[in-house]
């Protein structure tokens, strides 16, 4: 429950206050603007926008309905069926949340229960969910080619440099969240409040800023700050404070040097800010407020609560939309964490259920023993237990109840930590898209107006990169950039980049199997390159992935397939793993440079006027 708390709380907190103030409908105009005039460019952006606020909310389900409600038509409407539409904002919405910096709030559980800094889990977890997206990305661009799928024309997009223009400060909260968390190492709760209070500062600046009062807004806020900072120079306490010391009622303290100041009025910027524009919106409360673009159930509730009141005159007004905006900011993030939390909460008995029960230690000694020391079979069993637990859960409760059961054997065999706390929230997340439960699938279904298991099958299909990556960063820990040192594992620093004997096989190498692995498998799935992939092709597409990305898994079972005839043989090592990923390239660009030759050759065919032509 203190987890809840302290964390969860707080960030589903922040979501709503982000969400509220338009920064999901600008994100997704922005990403529809840099993507929709491209091949499948609809469902490019629903790529990346879904994933983003996916990232923010930690609900797969809660993301596909919002975020669909706008993306899904588009898909539609450029040509993509209705089931892969909505499997594909199920299975981007789903992989938000193992997307840095807050990754549905994973991020701060990831940090609470295995002690690691949040710099190192975030930097961790960067790449595995680059690469997870990358496959996305592939694999509608492939279906986009193989059914003739094109962009939308510019006259229907969004101006992208308008549109960025506008709303550009959408970002400032994610910045200053790293800022707090990577360099001034706040902790967790206290960024996270900061951060809400820079949001609510930057939408009141917002709601007051007009070209009539931007001069004396931002110079009164700017001269508040300065004066604030020569305060601690001077008195050593803030400007209220040293008002009081002007007028005998208080004493001044020892003097702050000139940076410990700035940095003192820098940290209440917001708190000014807060201040004078509000100041500004009792004085001017129809200021015209160009930029200010609020989520529509803002202006929905501020219309309600208006004609409630009898003056619905005022629903417009910048000032009665920014208190709307806090007021439905929190009343969004209680109602959401309302059952979050509940979930946490009865999920935070059961790992003591599970060890006063016996219940922990006797799974982990039965995978063990299944596993027979096996750690591809230990790994297997734990993905399929941890879809099969996650069915139907919300992800954080989810993550706590899989650690809990699951982490202990994976860590015994010497898998990271953090790799190990990865690998189980990625299998519980495609417990999402997993049928026959799949619940943001069928939700995806559901706006999409599509088929329920077709949409959930697609989707499961979609999300495959969330199996073979796991497998990948485990068996190759430097794609989570870290090196294990005499038993201690941390990040990969300058003098490990420079000992190229180690950074070239074990980082280099291993990411750039990960990322040619899953174009690869997005081959396999679509079966559509340059130009359609017969099924034999596509198994071949599907071996090279698999030598790519995870070329430990066949010589595994090769070992264990020799130990059962007698034969005890080593067959991992890079002396080996490196041929093998060799063998996958090359199986990868033979089978595209003939794939594009034959769509060349067939584009060419179409393009020569045949006698009967003439």
């Amino acid at each position: 429950m203190t987890v809840s708390v302290r964390y969860i709380y707080i960030f589903i907190l922040f979501g709503a206050f982000l969400e509220m103030s338009g920064a999901g409908k600008w994100f997704i105009d922005l990403a529809y603007s840099l993507t929709g005039t491209r091949k499948g460019g609809p469902a490019k952006a629903s790529v990346v926008s879904s994933g983003f606020m996916g990232m923010l909310s930690g609900s797969s389900i809660a993301n596909t309905v919002t975020t669909g409600a706008f993306t899904i038509p588009l898909m539609k409407r450029s040509g993509y069926s209705p089931s892969f539409s909505g499997a594909v904002e199920a299975s981007a919405s789903s992989g938000g949340q193992v997307l840095p910096p807050v990754m549905g709030a994973a991020a701060f559980l990831i940090v609470e229960f295995t002690g690691t800094a949040y710099s190192d889990v975030i930097v961790a977890a960067t790449l595995p969910a680059i690469a997870f997206f990358f496959g996305m990305w592939v694999m509608v661009h492939f279906e986009a080619v193989r059914s003739g799928i094109g962009g939308i024309t510019r006259a229907e997009l969004p101006n992208g440099l308008e549109n960025f223009r506008t709303g550009w400060f959408y970002l400032v909260p994610l910045v200053l969240l790293i800022h707090f968390l990577v360099i001034a190492r706040l902790s967790i709760n206290r960024a996270g409040w900061y951060t809400i209070i820079a949001i609510v500062a930057l939408i009141a600046v917002v709601a007051a800023y007009d070209e009539r009062s931007r001069g004396p807004l931002l110079g009164s806020i700017a001269a508040i700050t300065l004066a604030h900072a020569a305060a601690f120079a001077t008195y050593g306490v803030g400007l209220g404070t040293a008002i009081q010391v002007l007028l005998g009622l208080e004493s001044a303290a020892d003097p702050y040097a000139l940076g410990a100041a700035a940095t003192a009025a820098a940290s209440d910027l917001g708190t000014i800010a807060i201040l004078v524009s509000v100041g500004f919106l009792l004085v001017r409360p129809r200021s015209d407020a160009p930029l200010l673009e609020l989520d529509s159930a803002v202006d929905d509730a501020a219309r309600r609560s208006a004609e409630s009141i009898g003056r619905p005159s005022i629903a417009g007004n910048a000032g009665y939309r920014f208190g709307t905006f806090v007021v439905k900011s929190m009343d969004s993030g209680a109602r959401t964490a309302t059952t979050v939390v509940i979930a946490v909460a009865a999920a935070g008995v059961v790992p003591g259920v599970i060890s006063v029960s016996g219940l922990g230690p006797n799974l982990a000694a039965l995978i063990e023993a299944v596993s027979g020391g096996s750690i591809l079979i230990l790994l297997a069993l734990t993905g399929v237990a941890a879809i099969i637990f996650g069915m139907g859960m919300p992800t954080t409760a989810m993550y706590i109840i899989l650690v809990a059961m699951l982490g202990g054997p994976m860590e015994d065999l010497g898998v990271w930590v953090v790799a190990a706390h990865l690998f189980i929230l990625y299998f519980g997340l495609m417990a999402d898209v997993t049928p026959p439960v799949a619940v943001a699938a069928f939700a995806g279904a559901g706006v999409a107006k599509a088929d329920e298991l077709k949409t959930a099958v697609t989707a499961f299909l979609l999300s495959l990169n969330k199996i073979l990556v796991p497998f990948a960063f485990v068996f190759s820990p430097g794609i989570l950039l870290v090196r294990e040192t005499g038993g201690e594992w941390g990040l990969v620093g300058w003098a490990d980049i420079s000992d190229l004997g180690f950074f070239l096989p074990e980082v280099v190498v291993p990411v750039l199997g990960m990322f040619l692995g899953v174009y690869a498998l997005g081959v396999t799935i679509i079966g559509c390159q340059y130009s359609p992939v017969d099924s034999g092709r596509r198994t071949l597409y599907a071996a090279a992935s698999i030598f790519l990305m995870v070329p430990e898994v066949p010589l595994l079972v090769l070992e264990a397939v020799l130990s059962l005839a007698g034969l005890s043989v080593g067959l991992t090592g890079l002396l080996v793993t490196l041929p093998l990923r060799a063998l996958g390239l090359a199986i990868l660009v033979s089978l595209s440079y003939r794939n594009s030759a034959r769509a060349s050759g067939a584009e060419l065919g179409a393009a020569t006027p045949t006698p009967n032509d003439a």
